[in-house]
């Protein structure tokens, strides 16, 4: 490709973003939009300012003069591995469109360079095929990822003919990518899984069983809720009992499917297993039907290779000693939007939260870690995070209305489900974690103390059935600390008004206080 001298634009506003300053566009943003590289944009672009003063904001890196590379693609591309990290996504897009013969060219440049040695094996490690290079015989090994900039595999394998040290943390087929941000290093050294056990150590372990029971049911009905459905008792016991399984049977396609089979009640109209039509979230047009998209899932041709991926790095990262809240996220997140199946997804995609977070041992062992409420809770900032993905790739999306007003999608998008940046997914999982310990999880277990209190001063005083308790209580509950007179009249036509008077006094007391 013909080296052009203008690649570091100078800009005020790119692509519907506001630069902080005028300031010249490098790295990954110059080449994506030079190159006419067909792909959404990274969370954060970087600048090279007149000033000499280097600060980040929510959406732009600025660097000083001195950093603004040389108008060359290898300069371009030095830059964007040294101060942005590897961006999976791009170097694929960018191998798919420039010929064998100016990556060797790249390569060759400085054949010793670590950035040269990154693209040449990124290279080879993306698109399976070797270059027409010799081994490397000399040379430090160096990671292909910086793990100052991006969460990597501790169990790394070296490749000896590029001396570079594989610690990418998935595989061909299936490697999301998380940056090292402040909000989840700061997450990350609170410990919030010793916290989460070390706070339950001096809870009696008959409150803890009852407090999981109540969890689990709790937030079964949350992942429906999500839905925007309302399940029948019966049904969300039953999801109940598949989340309290979680991280006991390992993943697998045919655990997968296990699982769909649990969600869905009505096959009727649903086929099970993996999707053999396309699939999309959104609206149909009131008048002409016609699909209006909000994600549009991976093809169904390549849901079965991305599953398989998927899993591989699963496991890989399982077996790693990279954070739970990390494999959690891109695992759960990668798996709802490729949306394998035409129901159940969303269900499933939480499910796996619950699994990864139990396989890895950060919730304690036969409590139940209910991240539903917690999404339930924060329910505008999950669509924010899911649209965060979804909606920039629609621009990258062809497809066509087929007759039964479904999506048929027209070109490759299998790498789009691949290699995406998980960060924004991992810091709002980890704010969900944050409040479930925090919140959810002790309020649960301050209120079945304070219910046994309560359920022991009507025992004492009254010798009333734990059936006539728990009525008794929802009656509370729903009419704001009161008895109702219907309920006065009817159920607890045995009390006194000076007994019933009493009884509300004392649930105000030790419920409500």
């Amino acid at each position: 490709m013909e080296e052009n001298k203008h690649f570091s634009q100078e800009i005020t506003i790119f692509q519907g973003r506001t630069a902080p300053e005028p300031a010249f566009l490098v790295g990954y943003g110059t080449l994506i939009a030079y190159l006419g590289i067909a792909m959404p944009l990274p969370a954060k672009l970087s600048l090279v300012s007149k000033k000499h003063k280097r600060y980040e904001t929510a959406d732009w890196r600025v660097f000083t003069p001195r950093h603004k590379p040389h108008e060359t693609l290898l300069d371009q591309l030095v830059f964007a591995l040294k101060y942005e990290g590897v961006d999976l996504l791009f170097f694929k897009k960018l191998f798919e469109k420039v010929s064998q013969k100016e990556v060797i060219a790249l390569v060759e440049a400085e054949p010793q360079s670590q950035y040269c040695r990154k693209i040449w094996f990124l290279y080879e490690w993306l698109l399976d095929k070797k270059l027409p290079l010799a081994d490397l015989q000399t040379g430090n090994y160096i990671p292909i990822l910086n793990e100052k900039q991006q969460y990597a595999l501790s169990n790394t394998i070296n490749s000896p003919r590029h001396r570079i040290i594989n610690n990418l943390p998935g595989t061909r087929d299936f490697c999301p990518l998380v940056s090292k941000t402040e909000k989840i290093e700061r997450f990350i050294a609170s410990g919030f899984d010793h916290v989460n056990k070390n706070s339950l150590k001096a809870i009696h372990k008959d409150i803890l069983l009852r407090t999981s029971a109540f969890l689990l049911l709790k937030d079964s009905k949350a992942s429906f809720t999500i839905e925007g459905e309302s399940p029948k008792g019966k049904r969300a016991a039953r999801w109940a009992n598949a989340i309290g399984q979680a991280g006991v049977v390992d993943l697998s396609v045919e655990e997968l499917l296990r699982l769909q089979q649990v969600v869905i009640e009505n096959e009727r109209f649903i086929t099970l297993g993996f999707r053999k039509t396309g699939g999309f979230v959104g609206e149909h047009d009131r008048i002409t039907g016609e699909p209006i998209p909000a994600h549009i899932s991976a093809r169904w041709q390549d849901v079965e290779s991305l599953i398989d991926g998927l899993l591989s790095t699963y496991n890989l990262q399982i077996k790693s000693e990279i954070d739970a809240v990390i494999t959690a996220a891109v695992i759960a997140f990668g798996f709802v939007f490729i949306h394998p199946f035409e129901d159940g997804n969303g269900r499933i995609h939480r499910y796996l939260i619950h699994h990864v977070l139990a396989k890895k041992q950060f919730s304690q062992q036969g409590l139940i870690f209910p991240i539903s409420a917690s999404i339930l809770n924060h329910i505008v900032d999950y669509r924010q995070v899911l649209e965060s993905y979804s909606r920039p790739l629609l621009d990258f999306i062809d497809w066509e209305e087929t007759k039964k007003h479904n999506v048929e999608v027209l070109n490759d998008t299998i790498d789009f489900y691949r290699y995406f940046d998980a960060t924004q997914q991992t810091e709002f999982l980890y704010d969900c974690v944050k409040d479930t310990i925090e919140n959810i999880i002790p309020q649960e277990i301050n209120y079945l103390i304070k219910y046994d209190e309560f359920k022991r001063y009507l025992d004492d005083e009254f010798e009333m059935p734990d059936s006539m308790v728990a009525l008794l209580v929802k009656f509370l509950e729903q009419n704001n600390g009161k008895i109702s007179k219907r309920a006065r009249e009817n159920e607890f036509a045995a009390l006194t008004n000076n007994e019933i008077n009493e009884i509300e006094h004392t649930y105000e007391l030790i419920i409500t206080n």
